[in-house]
């Protein structure tokens, strides 16, 4: 029986952990809030999915400082700007074997995980399963989904293909992938269009998709994704880049949705995420003489967006 820890059991980290105790994996969600926690030990994981009945699932919560048991795996699901503070709270919980999952948006987060353990037990990669937090221990599920993950050390794809087969066990669909820095990177330029500028113009993804501006705001950002990500051994072609957006306008398929940058900053007025986002590719781009001028604007304007919903 492996011993997972979720760091960060929102709605999709509650998802995985979900999934992962059904397939008989010893799981302990891990959480800062509080109510969440309190009401997961209480009355059990509310999992609501469509067309079945409510269930009620008895997995273990916990502040991530309230443990201290070394974990055979610890998958992240914190928000991009919280990982650091995440990974300081659980030291106690990474041993000499313990192996480290990323699956966050964004870029940049190796680097930070780097910190705290070896190269050769760090994985990352992206995730398209999607789930709802419908309230404190409430999840919504719909849908499904797929993993890719990668090893960031060579000489650990021995250890990646294991977490594949083990996400794969609990019917997460995950595959191996040679490549992940270039979905990671792909993700990131769909949400650094997307996301940021539905959460500036206070809109969803299809009505985006009807203004008369979006080509050229998508050519602009997409365009500067691709000259830094180059410097990193990506080829993020941008016209291919762009028509993989454009397909996500769809009603049928992203476009009635409202980004998680959308709801964070319209909705709850917190934080987002665009440091490592836009506001990577900003700060990548200036430090190695690549002008990204559409990119420093949008991070300035959500930054200001921010400071103005989160004083109110």
């Amino acid at each position: 029986m492996t011993k997972i820890a979720i760091a960060g059991s929102g709605a999709m980290g509650s998802r995985f952990g979900y999934m992962l105790q059904a397939a008989g994996n010893d799981v302990v969600l891990l959480d800062n809030w509080v109510e969440h926690v309190q009401a997961i030990n209480t009355k059990g994981l509310t999992v609501a999915i469509a067309g079945q009945d409510v269930q009620h699932v008895q997995i273990p919560a916990a502040l991530p400082t309230a443990i201290k048991d070394v974990q055979d795996v610890i998958i992240i699901f914190t928000k991009s700007m919280q990982l650091g503070a995440m990974l300081q709270s659980i030291k106690p919980l990474i041993g000499e074997k313990t192996k480290v999952v990323c699956l966050l948006n964004g870029l940049g987060h190796p680097e930070t995980i780097e910190r705290y353990l070896p190269k050769h037990n760090i994985f990352v990669g992206i995730t398209l399963w999607t789930a709802g937090l419908t309230g404190p221990g409430e999840i919504s599920l719909s849908g499904s989904g797929s993993v890719e993950i990668q090893n960031v050390a060579p000489e650990a794809k021995g250890a990646a293909e294991e977490l594949v087969a083990m996400l794969s066990a609990a019917g997460l669909h995950a595959t191996y992938s040679a490549d992940v820095l270039f979905s990671i990177w792909r993700k990131a330029c769909v949400n650094g269009t997307l996301n940021s500028l539905c959460a500036l113009l206070d809109c969803n993804i299809a009505q985006l998709g009807r203004t008369s501006q979006v080509n050229s705001l998508l050519a602009s950002i997409v365009a500067e994704f691709s000259a830094v990500a180059a410097t990193e051994a990506v080829d993020l072609d941008v016209p291919t880049t762009i028509a993989h957006i454009d397909q996500l306008f769809d009603p049928t398929q992203a476009g009635e949705h409202y980004p998680s940058m959308h709801q964070d900053l319209i909705q709850h007025h917190r934080l987002t995420e665009i440091d490592y986002l836009n506001g990577y590719v900003a700060r990548k781009g200036q430090e190695r003489g690549i002008p990204t001028p559409v990119n420093q604007l949008i991070t300035q304007l959500v930054h200001t967006k921010e400071a103005l919903v989160i004083e109110k």
